[in-house]
């Protein structure tokens, strides 16, 4: 291709350079190196401190004469590999079809293809920029949000965004996400008084508290669902009482609970609506909650429709347009502007032999050059 960038070959040298999250140096090195070449101006920096930082980002901006800025999102952090690969996780291998390593898919294969694309797209057309953290898949505390701030005050200000997570399912192409559920982890803690379990009139037992608290959530339905969206639900994920006595009544009980919810609701209420649930039974219970993301939805649009073209012209797929799955960077970046996600198939994803098709990185560069193409016009 133009520029010598071919998206095997940049996605085998990020695959190579082992960078589980939070991922620095190296691997923002290779694509520096593939970025400054084809005019971008690159700009890294390290933010945050200890236990979720510092975590080092990129943001990559190539001017255009076109009034349209578009954006391309991503990360460079991996999770771990894992034990019982086929290969070395690290040492990226083409077997037959496919490339294997870990990153192929999510997402150094998208990453490479984009970059790819814009290789051959004339620089005059439009600005491109790269919204690049090393820290998607750890607590995300100083990554996207960090690089928000960093454009902020820089101005840079993309009119559309486009997220490289592999959203397909079945073949590259057939789903595209223009929205994302909300997630909040919420803990409860119900205090008691320890005492010997034959003499229980000396003691307080947080356990029965406890259960009937998470009965009371238990019954809660918090909507059927909408257009976008499924229905929100309610999970336990963990209970903990840490007695290792059997003649002991405890001190206290622990749950926790993880809510991902549509956008009938915000992180804020659902905390507090468990925070009330939890009093009506214990009012000494503690109540702490963490919203990871809010839910967001890019009702479909100009961003999707010449996404849905673009795709269609290289793989005659009409794309679904979906909300389903976990919570991605789009969660901070849709505030900026629309978002939407695509990218390839996410079959392997986090798994052993993680693997993208090498004929689906190409016709993803083709994909994304088509992508860019449209919203230049």
């Amino acid at each position: 291709m133009a520029h010598g960038i071919d998206p095997l070959d940049l996605a085998k040298a990020l695959i190579a350079v082992p960078s589980v999250t939070p991922a620095t140096g190296a691997v923002f090195d290779v694509l520096e190196s593939a970025l400054t070449p084809l005019g971008f101006t690159v700009e890294r920096f390290i933010d945050g401190i200890e236990p979720d930082g510092p975590v080092e980002n990129l943001l990559a901006v190539r001017p255009g004469k076109g009034p349209v800025h578009f954006g391309f999102a991503g990360h460079v952090d991996v999770v771990p590999p894992g034990v019982g690969w086929s290969g070395d996780a690290f040492v990226p291998e083409v077997r037959g079809e496919s490339l294997y390593g870990r990153g192929a898919v999510d997402m150094k294969g998208a990453i490479a293809a984009f970059v790819a694309a814009a290789a051959v797209t004339p620089p005059e057309a439009g600005t491109i920029s790269l919204i690049i953290t090393g820290d998607e898949e750890g607590p995300a505390a100083f990554g996207t949000r960090a690089l928000i701030e960093h454009m902020d005050a820089r101005g840079v200000r993309p009119d559309m965004i486009l997220v490289g997570e592999p959203t397909s399912a079945q073949r590259l192409g057939d789903t595209v996400k223009i929205g994302r559920r909300g997630s909040v982890n919420i803990w409860i803690d119900v205090p008691g008084t320890q005492g010997h379990v034959a003499y229980p009139h000396l003691a307080d037992n947080p356990i029965p508290k406890l259960v009937r608290i998470l009965a009371a959530i238990d019954t809660v339905t918090l909507d059927e669902g909408t257009e976008w969206f499924q229905p929100s639900n309610i999970e336990f994920t963990d209970i903990d009482v840490g007695n290792g006595a059997t003649n002991v009544i405890p001190a206290s009980a622990r749950a926790r609970l993880s809510i991902r919810f549509n956008d009938q609701h915000q992180g804020a209420e659902l905390i507090q609506m468990i925070e009330r649930i939890a009093h009506d039974v214990e009012p000494g219970a503690k109540v702490v909650g963490k919203i990871s993301g809010e839910a967001f939805l890019t009702p479909p649009g100009e961003l999707s429709s010449l996404i849905a073209e673009a795709i269609h012209a290289e793989t005659d797929l009409l794309p679904e347009l979906s909300t389903t799955g976990g919570t991605s960077d789009a969660r901070f970046l849709h505030a900026i502007c629309p978002v939407v996600e695509f990218g390839l198939t996410n079959a392997t994803m986090h798994k052993l032999d993680e693997a993208v098709a090498v004929e689906d990185l190409h016709q993803l560069t083709a994909i994304y050059h088509g992508i860019l193409m449209r919203a230049f016009l």
